[in-house]
């Protein structure tokens, strides 16, 4: 079972800064009018109250554009480190200059719906470059899925493992053997490099890229500065490749 969830869980924390944004424009405000004879503070706050109260939708839009803005500064900071991937580990164009980010896990049912509408994405876009994030965070068995899928990585076979990981459904090691065999990997040397010191490394960098973008579930997408969670389906997936291509 896959576990879509809020890109920003704290929405206290988000509305806090909301009003504490608020709260300091309207002081710099009230006093800029009261040292120019404009008015008094306090009515002034009053009238702020009393419209926030008559359109509380203004603190919810408010609250949607800080936290985007918040999220835009997270992912500049970590932009580099997102679009270089473990070698291998790429969909669609591996030279493309357009990238969408994909946090994953193999035993997640809505990164397996969204198989069809990243191949859509893939053919409409030639020059776009789809970077594999393995995040096993769903299933006892998803860490292992996600250590041979970097093997096939290692194999330059990964489109393939992937898309028959998806297809078999299921993340038992027989079900992740099976999807080797057809996507022709070498199962001895996959299976010792999926127990190396590199895949351990690689995963513990995406868990720790996931938790300072607070993306706590799968599948998560980086395009560009925004982010969004969850099995989008074409339409939006295709707007959020189109904001990164237009920024």
């Amino acid at each position: 079972m896959s576990q879509p969830a809020p890109r920003n869980p704290n929405l206290l924390l988000t509305l806090s800064g909301v009003l504490l944004l608020l709260a300091g424009a309207a002081a710099g405000w009230a006093f800029e009018r009261s040292r120019s004879g404009g008015g008094d503070q306090a009515q002034f706050e009053a009238r702020v109250r009393g419209y926030l109260l008559a359109h509380p939708e203004v603190l919810a839009e408010a609250a949607d554009a800080y936290r985007k803005q918040s999220e835009s500064k997270q992912v500049a900071k970590a932009t580099d480190k997102l679009e270089q991937p473990f070698p291998g580990a790429v969909l669609g164009n591996p030279q493309g200059k357009l990238v969408l980010v994909e946090f994953t896990d193999f035993a997640c049912t809505y990164c397996r719906a969204s198989v069809a509408d990243v191949e859509a994405m893939i053919a409409a876009n030639p020059d776009l470059k789809v970077v594999i994030r393995e995040l096993p965070i769903i299933a006892p068995t998803s860490p292992d899925a996600a250590r041979w899928g970097l093997a096939a990585a290692e194999q330059g076979k990964y489109p393939a493992f992937h898309k028959a990981m998806f297809a078999a459904g299921r993340t038992d090691m027989a079900s992740i053997e099976g999807a080797a065999r057809s996507a022709g990997l070498n199962l001895e040397r996959a299976r010792a490099f999926a127990a190396s010191p590199a895949v351990t490394a690689e995963l513990a960098s995406n868990l720790e890229l996931a938790r300072s973008l607070g993306i706590n579930g799968t599948p998560s997408w980086v395009a560009g500065e925004q982010m969004a969670t969850g099995a989008l389906g074409k339409a939006d997936l295709g707007k959020l490749i189109a904001q990164a291509r237009g920024r």
